[in-house]
């Protein structure tokens, strides 16, 4: 009898711990059910956003100067930890706590301080992953989101008005626009505006705020020196840490581990190769000359127009789209270099034009074929279209003046620039104190 008493022990012992490592449902704290292959992919897609801020440092980091290399890496890493606590403090409940007064333009403050933000799921955002997970990956949507942002003023911002500008535009521009596209009361998810993962949300209110920065900051003192990239193996690196990371931005935005899932991640695949074909094309084509910085930029161009489309089109629509990206995006660097606007890294160039013609190619290509309650115009319902014209000049609109007004407000408290004398003497000994290379 001991025996087998001991033997069933030691067999419920090992069938519990297989069921431990097994996918499937556990009871959380009071007693519904998360999913623990959902939220194993969850886990590992937040760590995959996250991953993408030091490739944009590294990214932004080589295109810069090398007397500017450490601040701009600064500004993406910095940046991390600065939004994170005001995420948790503040933004989070803002973009998805419950509606303010019924307009769908501000959450409350239930959620303030992650109050109510716990293990168990919700029935709302995310039914089979913890509520805390679902804060967590979308916490990491809301710290690149200004880091996109720095490249525009690379090169001669202060560093007390980046971290004010990052905190007030976080707070007042970023949260807003997402509680109006992603919170179910916002007014444009009611609306029925599409954006899986962010082309309105992420792209285009952060690269029309680069412009309005850009503008605002004026040119960099240059003195004759080149402004071509200093460091250009950094670049592709960050590119491609940016891309690998984008899987988790856009594939994890399905919030399961499924078929959705999948979609996402190949048809963000096939729009970023797309992209960096016809972007090198197009510079060949301008400059007979094939650029590996091309190559990089034409990439992120793809991966930013795919990322609104990436749960509701198919890999055909995602090809057309990537090809059509690379090469607007191309135009729109040409043009900005034509109207002299020191955007120093074409920020608006990549991620506000390609998040615009990203988000209006949704209503175009959404299908019923990927996620049966959405289609768009090649489904028959043209309608989807205005929708997506609608939600883009809500966000461009809003965020102009919103942009406009913060910078104005830094300017006033701390100067927005640096004296020229740090300027001319690179950033990272005048700001820093430091050097990225020992020359």
């Amino acid at each position: 009898m001991r025996d087998r008493i001991r033997r069933g022990t030691i067999a419920a012992g090992i069938g519990a711990a297989l069921l431990a490592v097994l996918p499937g449902t556990v009871a959380a704290a009071d007693g519904s059910k998360i999913d623990t292959g959902d939220t194993a992919w969850m886990l590992m897609s937040t760590a995959l956003v996250m991953i993408m801020l030091p490739g944009l440092a590294l990214f932004y980091g080589g295109l810069v100067r090398r007397k500017n290399v450490l601040s701009t890496i600064m500004h993406s890493f910095f940046g991390l930890a600065i939004v994170s606590i005001v995420w948790v403090l503040i933004g989070f409940t803002l973009a998805f706590g419950p509606d303010v007064g019924g307009a769908g333009l501000i959450g409350n403050l239930d959620y303030v301080g992650f109050n109510n933000v716990g293990q168990a799921p919700s029935t709302v955002y995310a039914v089979t992953i913890p509520f805390l997970l679902f804060a967590g990956f979308q916490l990491m949507f809301a710290a690149i989101t200004p880091a996109l942002i720095t490249g525009a003023f690379a090169e001669r911002k202060r560093f007390g008005a980046f971290v004010l500008f990052t905190i007030l535009w976080s707070i007042l521009v970023y949260s807003p626009i997402a509680h109006w596209v992603w919170s179910v009361d916002g007014w444009l998810y009611k609306l029925g505006a599409l954006d899986f993962a962010g082309g309105t949300v992420v792209h285009v209110s952060s690269g029309v705020s680069a412009l309005i920065v850009a503008i605002l900051i004026g040119k960099r003192v240059l003195n004759g020196e080149s402004t071509e990239p200093h460091d250009v193996p950094m670049t592709v690196l960050g590119a491609g840490l940016l891309w690998f990371g984008w899987f988790g931005f856009n594939a994890g935005s399905a919030l399961t581990a499924g078929g959705l899932a999948a979609s996402a991640f190949v048809v963000t695949n096939t729009a970023a190769a797309a992209a960096t074909i016809t972007w090198v094309g197009a510079s060949y084509l301008h400059k007979r000359k094939v650029s590996v910085v091309g190559a990089a930029c034409g990439a992120v161009a793809g991966l930013v127009a795919i990322t609104p489309a990436s749960g509701f089109v198919t890999v055909g629509g995602a090809l057309i789209i990537g090809l059509v990206a690379g090469g607007l995006c191309y135009s729109a660097t040409l043009l900005r270099a034509r109207i002299k606007v020191d955007d120093a890294l074409d920020v608006f160039a990549v991620h506000g034009v390609g998040g615009m013609f990203g988000a209006v190619a949704t209503g175009v290509f959404a299908t019923a074929a990927v996620q049966q309650a959405y289609s768009g115009l090649i489904d028959g319902n043209p309608q989807q279209v205005l929708i997506q014209i609608v939600a883009v000049g809500a966000t461009v609109g809003y965020a102009v003046v919103a942009t406009f007004i913060i910078v104005k407000v830094v300017d006033v408290i701390l100067g927005i620039r640096v004296p020229g004398v740090q300027e001319e003497a690179g950033l990272d000994l005048a700001v820093h104190g430091e050097a990225a290379y020992q020359v």
